[in-house]
């Protein structure tokens, strides 16, 4: 599958937030990559520059190309109820970033190498669709398989100082994790406004 693998301090200098995990570049230079960052005299963005960016900090925090982006958010406005509380659900019901929210990966990037490569079983059966979503009472375990035991594990010790978000639990000493609701908005704490991405859209 196709993402992003160009240089992620510079995305996350760009648009002023850790889109990818807290940095130390960022912290230093906290101002635009270029010649012209450090001055810090940009022009004033109109509103669709300023919805630009934050579909653009959506879809870079959850390592999705435009095309994929598009067809979850086509998905999400058929679907009843808050067109953007339902396309942040779907981004975060991702198989992918859930195993990376329990803590079994340390990068949604190494989350999805680890659904792909088959490590992931969601109810007892191997799932390695990075995009598959799952729902609530899915429970999602690592394979009982040395190699895949041995990369959660590593993962875990990286990441056990991380907060397991409320709408998951999990059992770190089992390698399994549940699915106990679908998160609410204010659960997600998103990094952008997704109004003004559905917006964009509506355009």
């Amino acid at each position: 599958m196709a993402r992003y693998t160009g240089p992620k301090t510079k995305v996350s200098r760009r648009y002023g937030v850790p889109i990818f995990g807290s940095s130390k570049a960022l912290e230093r230079k906290n101002y635009p990559p270029g010649i012209h960052g450090p001055r810090g005299s940009r022009r004033k963005q109109s509103d669709y520059a300023i919805a630009l960016g934050e579909k653009q900090k959506l879809r870079y925090q959850y390592g999705l190309l435009e095309r994929q982006f598009r067809r979850i958010f086509q998905r999400a406005l058929r679907k009843r109820g808050v067109t953007g509380e339902t396309l942040l659900q779907l981004l975060e019901t991702r198989l992918d970033n859930v195993v990376y929210r329990l803590g079994f990966a340390n990068t949604r990037s190494a989350a999805r190498q680890l659904v792909s490569h088959g490590h992931v079983l969601v109810n007892g059966r191997r799932v390695n669709v990075a995009s598959y979503n799952v729902k609530a009472g899915d429970e999602i375990t690592v394979k009982d398989k040395p190699k895949s035991r041995q990369l959660v594990l590593r993962n875990l010790d990286l990441t056990q100082i991380v907060p397991v978000p409320d709408w998951l639990t999990v059992d770190r000493d089992g390698l399994s994790g549940k699915v106990a609701r679908i998160p609410s908005r204010e659960e997600m704490q998103p990094i952008v406004n997704e109004q003004l991405v559905v917006e964009l859209y509506s355009r």
